[in-house]
């Protein structure tokens, strides 16, 4: 019968020795969400970040904290859209403080320019208007009189 347990245990051990997706990561916890607060000057804004999450600025939102920074782009109707970069900072710990994550910078604060007014279509030129003949300079000679004949030679 020790044949049989053998048995038993060395293909209990080929299976988990055959499966890779088999990681110490899966055990480490996931991170907590980073509370992000989102402003903008004039309020109302639309925010939106490249990792997901977006609201209607003054707000706050929840975001999964990722590998690298991550970018906010702030948009309003009748204002230029802005875009500001955001950094994680990662301090991995020691015995005494557990590993934190925290964003530069919190508050994401943006200020909207008013965006340009709209293109005006283009008029062909005008070609201008001729002008009334101007009356003729003064002259030595009235109008009606012929001018004096010279003297011959």
């Amino acid at each position: 019968m020790i044949i049989g347990r053998v048995f038993a245990i060395a293909v209990a051990g080929a299976s988990l020795a055959g499966c890779s997706s088999f990681s110490m990561d899966s055990f480490k916890p996931t991170p907590p969400p980073i509370q992000l607060q989102l402003e903008s000057v004039p309020p109302g804004a639309d925010a939106t970040t490249s990792v997901g999450p977006g609201c209607k600025t003054p707000c706050s939102v929840a975001v999964a904290a990722p590998d690298s920074g991550f970018t906010v782009t702030f948009a309003m109707p009748r204002f230029q859209p802005v875009t500001v970069p955001v950094q994680l900072i990662r301090d991995p710990g020691d015995f005494t403080t557990p590993a934190s994550t925290t964003v530069d910078p919190n508050p994401v604060v943006a200020e909207l320019k008013p965006a340009g007014p709209p293109p005006r279509k283009m008029r062909p030129k005008k070609k201008p208007k001729p002008t009334a003949a101007a009356p003729a300079a003064a002259s030595p000679f009235p109008s009606n009189a012929a001018p004096a004949a010279q003297p011959a030679r």
